[in-house]
């Protein structure tokens, strides 16, 4: 079977993208001369009108096929759904705010055919690729990504430029079963593809045209910069950590700093005792570790308005009993073993993670076991 018999179904992540989503399905119809197209616009929830002007172009051509997702949210996951709802044997994803040109997926396409591979990549990072849609900042900040991934993944992917690359075609028989893997609170699909796949697909890039966004703003912000971080780690682990597990802990070191800080001020600008001044510090850090869990460890499950409060008490609830053995065991540590509060502090503090990652994941955020 030729390729040209196969269906190619193409997936369109979006989040508030009314002034993109429509030009850019017209533009890739297009091309339904050279294959029988199916498109899939994931959508999640978007409060622009995305999700209304992609359910009437629907309405009126049966190729398009729309998810709009509730309480579901993030690009990896978004893609996954794609995939394992697409009905192509070849499958093709790119971004919706105009960055990728539809011809870029359509080489991509015949690159699968021409060299019978499992993956082709739409790099920013070729010699004969264009890049108009990256800040100087922003360019350096992909290049830096790029070299930390090469390092975390298996060698033979070290010939890839563009490892957080949104344009790509691939051969579902030859991707699914590693797609299923994915950990859809990742930080980018591909990443977390090519860590899963260990260096069993074959791949090659083509250089793209990558375009200025024509209209809304960029998605990258800390979160996205976390979610990276936590995937190398996890990565480099060998996926035997959770990932929440990791990022959980990373914030609880953080807080170790800010009960440390709070410790210090108390005793040298207020003058209080140690014994005094630990239990407002590690009520300190307990609040500051929670806000930024939220924020960024539980993300997809984020709590706000009332429900952040109700959280921050829930939190302290199931913090209660080990932030009691801190304090106990710091203040023991700190008169029985020796008198040095940094030391005191650090012994409380390993007591009480594993309980407060176990407890806070079900009870505070009610993620599944």
């Amino acid at each position: 079977m030729s390729l040209e018999d196969y269906t190619v179904s193409i997936i369109l992540p979006t989040y508030n993208e009314a002034q993109n989503i429509i030009p850019l399905i017209k533009r890739i119809l297009e091309f339904s001369q050279l294959y029988d197209l199916e498109l899939l616009v994931i959508d999640d929830n978007s409060n622009d009108g995305t999700t209304s002007l992609v359910r009437e172009i629907a309405q009126k051509d049966k190729r398009i096929r729309l998810f709009n997702r509730i309480d579901r949210s993030g690009l990896s996951s978004a893609i996954k759904e794609g995939i394992l709802n697409a009905t192509g044997e070849i499958i093709a994803i790119m971004d919706s705010d105009g960055q990728h040109e539809p011809i870029a997926i359509i080489e991509a396409i015949k690159e699968l055919k021409a060299n019978n591979l499992d993956l082709v990549l739409g790099s920013r990072f070729l010699e004969e690729s264009k890049l108009k849609g990256l800040s100087r900042k922003r360019t350096k900040g992909s290049t830096l990504a790029n070299k930390f991934a090469r390092l975390s993944l298996h060698k033979n992917y070290r010939h890839i430029t563009d490892y957080m690359s949104g344009c790509m075609a691939l051969r579902r028989d030859s991707c699914l079963d590693f797609v299923r893997e994915i950990d859809v609170n990742g930080f980018k699909f591909l990443y977390e593809l090519l860590g899963i796949s260990s260096g069993k697909l074959n791949i090659k890039e083509i250089a793209i045209d990558f375009k200025s966004r024509l209209h809304g703003k960029s998605k990258l912000d800390i979160a996205i910069l976390w979610d990276f971080f936590i995937s190398l780690l996890h990565t480099i682990s060998g996926k035997v950590l959770p990932r929440r597990a990791i990022s959980f802990a990373l914030v609880g070191i953080s807080g170790i700093f800010v009960q440390l800080i709070s410790t210090e001020i108390l005793i040298k600008l207020v003058g209080t005792t140690f014994q005094s001044a630990l239990p407002f510090s590690v009520l300190i850090a307990a609040s500051t570790n929670y806000l930024i869990n939220n924020s960024l460890t539980f993300r997809s499950r984020r709590l706000k308005s009332f429900g952040l409060i109700q959280g921050l008490l829930k939190f302290l609830l199931v913090a209660s009993l080990p932030v009691i053995a801190n304090v106990g065991l710091a203040t023991s540590f700190y008169k029985f073993i020796t008198p040095s509060a940094f030391l005191a502090q650090i012994a409380g503090i390993i007591v009480v993670f594993i309980w407060n990652y176990a407890a806070s994941s079900k009870f505070v955020w009610n993620t599944p076991s």
